[in-house]
């Protein structure tokens, strides 16, 4: 499926919103040999730890109902910051020249919000964008799902 898809020296960046792995590979496109050269993990606090309210009540101007405000989803707020600050951290190494090729690997959700965080250097220096869900597999078994 993704075979011959990793080139020896590209990053191959596994990650969902609370972990990610920036991965180098230093085999070949026949030999997927992922060395780990970063791992970033966002510590998951419990909500009543993150939010210090109760959900807040509206009042409608015209006819004075109340009604409940939705509680803010306070991990959703921290994993969309993770995935912000990781591509920041990937487009300054695309900048310094230690990342010339990228490959992203994450959830759905999580590439859309890495998407929109995307510089222009690093939307160029990205190869491929894979849909899946690999975060919280070791190392070997990543190499052979992108080697399958």
């Amino acid at each position: 499926m993704f075979n011959g898809l990793v080139r020896r020296g590209d990053w191959v960046v596994v990650c969902d919103g609370k972990k990610a792995l920036v991965l180098e590979n230093v085999g070949d496109t026949k030999v997927v040999r992922l060395k780990t050269r970063e791992v970033h993990e966002q510590p998951d606090a419990k909500t009543s730890e993150q939010g210090t309210d109760k959900p807040g009540r509206s009042i409608n101007s015209i006819d004075s109902r109340r009604s409940a405000v939705e509680q803010t989803d306070w991990h959703d707020q921290e994993e969309e910051r993770f995935l912000q600050r990781l591509a920041s951290r990937l487009d300054a190494e695309v900048n310094a020249g230690n990342a010339k090729s990228v490959i992203i690997v994450a959830p759905p959700r999580a590439l859309g919000v890495l998407r929109q965080a995307y510089s222009q250097n690093l939307r160029n220096a990205l190869r491929a964008e894979i849909d899946k869900d690999l975060v919280r597999m070791p190392v070997d078994e990543i190499e052979r799902h992108l080697a399958a």
